[in-house]
């Protein structure tokens, strides 16, 4: 069995606004029926979050839940848990028609940390990011560039970005070169 290694390696690029890889991640999609009492619960068992509303995320620490689709959430674990959190998802919704893949291996999580973090992502997603209409809390699933991603501001200085792990390289990159490029000032 080989040791499990994050896609970027830890790689970071500092500056005003500081792009990094997180690190390895749990993280689970779950596909249901997100109204289940039974689904809500096992999710606060695994997590220990509030469920999340439609276009949210919670998270605290490496735990949380994002709102993917009005039938599926993305559930972040620590990377070593992942496996005995789908094992308990399993346990609780048997009989429930319901789908719960570990997709650890498969995504990329990196940070976009500092002052204008805001006009970083900007740059580059089609959505609404200003301040008035994109808030801590809130959750996206877009793009960034030419690649698929969704992100998530955990606090007002602080986005994380979800990418597929082939793609992480390129979105890395891009990230880095919009940091760098400055801030705009459009939201200032």
């Amino acid at each position: 069995m080989s040791n499990a290694v994050s896609a970027l390696q830890g790689r970071t690029a500092p500056g005003e606004v500081t792009i990094r890889e997180a690190g390895l991640r749990g993280m689970i999609i779950l596909r249901g029926d997100l109204a289940d009492k039974k689904l809500r619960k096992v999710c606060a068992d695994v997590t220990s979050v509030k469920f999340p509303d439609q276009g949210q995320a919670n998270s605290e620490g490496d735990k949380g839940l994002c709102w993917m689709s009005p039938d599926e959430l993305l559930v972040l674990v620590p990377y070593t848990e992942a496996a005995d959190a789908i094992a308990k998802i399993d346990a609780k919704l048997a009989g429930t028609h319901y789908l719960a893949e570990n997709v650890s291996d498969a995504r990329a999580v990196i940070l976009v940390e500092g002052a204008f973090c805001r006009d970083v992502i900007a740059k580059l997603a089609p959505a609404d990011l200003h301040p008035d209409s994109f808030k801590p809390g809130d959750f996206r699933r877009t793009r960034l560039g030419q690649v698929a991603a969704a992100f998530w501001m955990r606090d007002e200085d602080t986005f994380e970005v979800i990418c597929f792990r082939s793609v992480a390289e390129y979105t890395f990159d891009l990230l880095a070169m919009s940091a760098k490029s400055g801030e705009v000032g459009h939201f200032a």
